[in-house]
């Protein structure tokens, strides 16, 4: 069930993407914002409370409707993890403006792939130059593919295989969600409110960072890739990210990092990868780096559930 259920959502975001993704996040942002309101007094225990009841519902909701599904047909079941996990995968939504700066850098329209990139990092690259604007969209698009994709398949399979129904996904966006919603804000009692949140999205992220990783070094270049793992990852200022970033790079055989200027001010970062300087056709290399890595994991999937008959 788990791989149909992967190959169907996969299908229909490439072919219907959910054009309401912005209302449901918007959604979600209130949602956040009311756990935040009433439960934050400063102190941990209560960003631990707000937590467990903002990411327990939705979980403990979604695994009480796939189990009343299953057994009123396992069809039903399908379609509930399918319906999981095309709201939790986010794909589209950021292959959309990474080709839009692709293809606005093939035209030479700098300014247009720098507006591009300053809406979707957070951050103005108003100063970067073509090299630069490759760069820093090829390490989006890596972090990305992870936060959006590997890691909701990832958990969605493990909670499969437990019969928990497609929770993972839901659990593993909320984590991360919850996460940045709360790191947001500015106020000195939000540390300690979001801190049991920014344990939880670290837990969640631990695995699949690496198995990302190893599946980057899997189709791509091996040696370079465990290389610029093991020997640069730990220079990355988020060390999860590193390793994403240093794998990615080194499979790619490209240099990521480097010193950036933001806002007329220069930002020191570590050098990731050992050969080549990055260029518009690296794009297409990254773009190709993750699907290669997707298809490995979704033969995987089909390699497990072929033993798990034969069995």
């Amino acid at each position: 069930m788990s791989l149909l259920s992967l190959l169907a959502a996969f299908l229909l975001e490439q072919f219907h993407p959910l054009s309401s993704r912005r209302l449901l996040f918007g959604w979600v942002n209130r949602y956040a914002d009311f756990f935040s309101e009433h439960f934050n007094a400063g102190e941990h225990r209560h960003g631990k409370i707000a937590w467990l009841l903002a990411a327990g519902t939705p979980v403990f909701g979604v695994s009480l409707l796939y189990w009343v599904l299953l057994w009123l047909h396992p069809f039903f079941a399908w379609l509930a993890c399918v319906a999981v996990l095309y709201l939790t995968l986010g794909f589209r939504r950021f292959s959309h403006d990474y080709s839009a700066i692709q293809t606005a850098l093939r035209e030479h329209k700098l300014e247009s792939a720098r507006e591009i990139l300053s809406a979707w990092c957070g951050f103005s690259c108003q100063a970067l130059n073509e090299s630069e604007l490759a760069r820093v969209t090829i390490e989006q698009a890596l972090l990305a593919s992870v936060r959006n994709v590997f890691g909701v398949v990832v958990w969605f399979v493990i909670f499969m295989l437990f019969g928990l129904g497609p929770v993972g996904a839901i659990l593993y966006r909320f984590a991360l969600f919850l996460k940045v919603r709360w790191s947001k804000q500015t106020a000195d009692e939000f540390s300690e409110f979001g801190q049991f949140a920014r344990q939880v999205a670290w837990m969640m992220e631990w695995l699949p960072m690496r198995l990302t990783a190893m599946m980057f070094a899997i189709v791509g270049d091996f040696e370079e890739t465990i290389y610029c793992w093991r020997t640069q990852a730990k220079e990355w200022p988020d060390t999860e990210e590193g390793i994403v970033l240093a794998s990615g790079a080194g499979a790619l055989g490209v240099r990521l990092g480097l010193t950036l200027l933001i806002d007329d001010t220069p930002l020191h970062r570590p050098e990731l990868g050992i050969d080549e300087e990055t260029d518009v056709d690296f794009m297409q290399s990254a773009t190709g780096l993750v699907w290669r890595a997707l298809v490995f994991l979704l033969v995987l999937l089909l390699l497990m559930s072929l033993a798990s008959l034969l069995g």
